[in-house]
């Protein structure tokens, strides 16, 4: 294999999934806080993780699983986690998940859907079952392993190897323990199973797929496969049927009380209190925070939310402290602050992220007045302390008291890991990651009168007197994701994009994280024209400040929502934009799913007038500039049905436009080295192309 010094940057990108591979991640740190876990690829081109230890008092660190001495071949992985891994957009290998106990005295985790143990004391790795298992974690105690296989939830005895199903249930629409799709793909919600804090008892999801619609994925590049038919709940239609159980180790079983909810936001169960659930209903304006009693099955409402747009939902809360404590997420005056016991604990303006750790502080991160970078924070009794120092991206692990800092910064590439021990560095943790051999050529900027962040990147020794640069607009565009993060990573495929003669120019509007409630719920029922908008006004701002930015020749890209800003920038400001390439687009919103677009379309049914003036599809006949279509043929996401109908509709009314179906592609981008190089190349060649047709044809009037 070529030694990835000598690749070009779009395949060593490829060959190191975006420079994460080498990168450690899932952090749990030891109740005595003397050493920290941690999973890590054996080198920046390697994709299998293996499950590393660092000792916090010498600084050394040995790997305990081997990935690749375990399994020396490739992966067979069980349909479930091929679609959980898809839900994560989980692209490494090896041991990408693990479980510890809370004693850490035993690790459990699956490698190619077998599932091992790992004795933390000895290191003897033991495989426990041979085939098909799903997330599979310890009890509290470390006596037994729970997991999935075959869409039911099995317990193991690790002492006496008994293993059996919690719940017989027939029929392939039930599954007991898994996330449905909606929770997985919209709520970042990956479990569907609760330990105890006794370890006595699970509290499991069961799902019905049953009433949602089928949908078929076909594979046109090999017709004697045969399709996969899916469970997709788009827009309007049926959701899963989620219900909740206690399902005790002695055989027991207490359904909980169904309640008048549609989603299951989260589930919290500690020794600080009852299990906590937070609920929605379908139009998300509330939520819920119920106490179950274990004992019946009976809730009751222990703190509500509500508000005329939606309710978000933030990872972490809400909990239980350890001395029973709420803890929850609020707005006040537009700002989300931290809440613990009905008490706000965090300053107006600093806008809460997630809740890390929930003990007797709690460790959390947030932006403050630049929503371009993210820092973590931990309480101090009733005020709060900074932990990450330094200008960045920031993500935290472990707790308040022993705290796993990843910080992401310009000024390198790849994160720098260190532990601190209240506050204080006390060990770093290896870093192997490539160097992309990119500093990217980046301004800062704040544009318009509405401060959008951009980041505008120019070709590396550009001179203006080189004469001026057609535009590139690169953006994300949509609610709840942002692209101007201050780390450099974030700018890599940028910076190579102006490399080959853009100006490319990357901007964060309304809807995007970091700037309030007020900013995010702008798009609401308006998400084409508030997007588009600050698009339109980011790239106007910054020509004003840069005469070397050329605005007869102005193109945009994107993957997802991206993609879908794209189309729509080409089909409704022609006098903007003159070429787009729309990858993977939402071209009709009632073909997406119901927990994201009803958040801000509300459903097809009461809003018709919405969904269509939303739509691509009713927008095909202005097509008068310049498009390039891109879908993965397996996307179970945003299905190809979207492309194929855009692409349908330009057709009826005789638009011109370009389509490229990529054969066996998710919803993620291609992952081969050759492929992803070749599908970059040729969205540059083809917006060049057409932006030098633009710049002829303006010559020739």
């Amino acid at each position: 294999m070529t030694d990835v010094d000598d690749l070009p940057f779009l395949r060593k990108q490829a060959r190191t999934q975006r420079f994460t591979l080498g990168a450690p991640k899932e952090f749990r740190v030891a109740p005595d806080g003397s050493r920290v876990l941690f999973l890590r690829a054996e080198s920046g081109t390697d994709p299998r993780h293996s499950l590393w230890a660092a000792d916090l008092a010498t600084g050394t660190e040995t790997k305990l699983v081997d990935a690749a001495e375990l399994l020396p071949g490739e992966e067979e992985l069980p349909a479930e986690e091929r679609a959980r891994r898809e839900r994560a957009r989980e692209t490494g290998g090896g041991v990408v998940h693990y479980g510890v106990d809370a004693a850490f005295t035993v690790a459990v985790f699956s490698l190619s859907g077998k599932l091992y143990t790992l004795d933390l004391a000895s290191g003897e790795v033991t495989l426990r079952v041979d085939g098909s298992v799903i997330d599979p974690r310890p009890s509290p105690a470390g006596t037994h392993v729970a997991y999935v296989q075959d869409r039911r939830l099995h317990v193991l005895e690790l002492a006496t190897g008994a293993d059996r199903v919690l719940v017989e249930e027939d029929g392939e629409d039930i599954a007991w323990g898994l996330a449905e799709f909606i929770a997985a793909e919209e709520m970042d919600r990956t479990r569907g199973y609760w330990w105890a804090p006794d370890g006595r008892s699970v509290l499991a999801e069961r799902s019905d797929r049953g009433p949602v619609p089928r949908w078929t994925i076909a594979d046109p590049a090999n017709p004697q496969h045969p399709a996969n038919v899916v469970a997709y709940p788009a827009a309007g239609t049926t959701n899963a049927l989620v219900s909740l159980a206690v399902l005790g180790l002695d055989g027991s079983r207490v359904d909980v009380e169904p309640g008048e909810w549609e989603y299951l936001a989260s589930v919290h169960w500690s020794a600080g209190g009852a299990p906590l659930l937070a609920v929605q209903p379908r139009d998300q304006k509330r939520m819920d925070v119920l106490a179950l009693d274990v004992a019946d099955g009976s809730t009751s409402v222990v703190h509500t939310a509500a508000d005329q747009h939606w309710i978000d939902i933030v990872g972490g809360v809400p909990a239980w402290t350890p001395d029973g404590r709420l803890v929850t997420e609020g707005m006040v005056d537009g700002d989300h602050r931290l809440f613990v016991g009905g008490e706000a604990v965090t300053p107006a303006g600093l806008q809460l992220r997630a809740v890390l750790d929930v003990g007797e502080e709690i460790l959390f991160s947030a932006s403050e007045a630049d929503p371009t970078q993210i820092h973590v924070f931990r309480t101090e009794g009733a005020s709060v302390r900074r932990l990450s120092t330094v200008d960045g991206v920031h993500h935290g692990s472990g707790s308040a008291s022993v705290t796993v800092l990843s910080s992401w910064s310009l000024e390198h590439s790849g994160p720098r890991v260190s532990v601190l021990r209240d506050g204080s560095p006390v060990a770093t943790i290896a870093v192997s990651t490539v160097d992309p051999d990119i500093v990217p050529n980046l301004t800062w900027l704040t544009l318009g009168e509405r401060g959008l962040r951009a980041a505008l990147l120019l070709p590396r020794g550009y001179e203006p007197s080189e004469g001026k640069l057609p535009v590139l607009l690169d953006p994300y565009g949509g609610p709840h994701a942002q692209r101007v993060l201050q780390s450099r990573n974030a700018f890599l495929t940028s910076q190579w994009l102006a490399d080959q003669g853009f100006a490319v120019l990357v901007a964060d509007g309304r809807g995007t994280p970091g700037r309030g409630a007020v900013w995010e719920r702008e798009i609401h029922g308006r998400l084409a024209d508030v997007t588009l908008a600050d698009q339109v006004d980011a790239v106007q701002a910054a020509a004003a400040q840069f005469p070397e930015l050329d605005l007869e020749r102005v193109a945009i890209r994107g993957w997802s929502y991206g993609g879908y800003l794209s189309a729509l920038a080409v089909l409704r400001r022609p006098d903007v934009f003159h070429a787009a390439v729309a990858g993977a687009p939402v071209t009709d919103w009632s073909l997406y799913d119901t927990h994201y677009t009803e958040r801000y379309l509300g459903t097809p049914q009461d809003e018709p007038e919405s969904y269509a003036h939303n739509s691509l599809i009713e927008s095909a006949a202005e097509l008068s500039r310049a498009l390039l279509i891109v879908h993965g043929l397996a996307d179970d996401n945003v299905f190809v049905a979207h492309a194929l109908r855009l692409s349908s509709a330009l057709l009826a009314k005789g638009r011109p436009h370009v389509f490229l179906p990529l054969a066996g592609a998710t919803h993620m981008t291609p992952q081969a080295e050759e492929v992803a190089e070749n599908l970059m190349r040729t969205q540059v060649d083809w917006l060049l192309r057409e932006l030098s047709a633009v710049a002829v044809d303006k010559e020739n009037a």
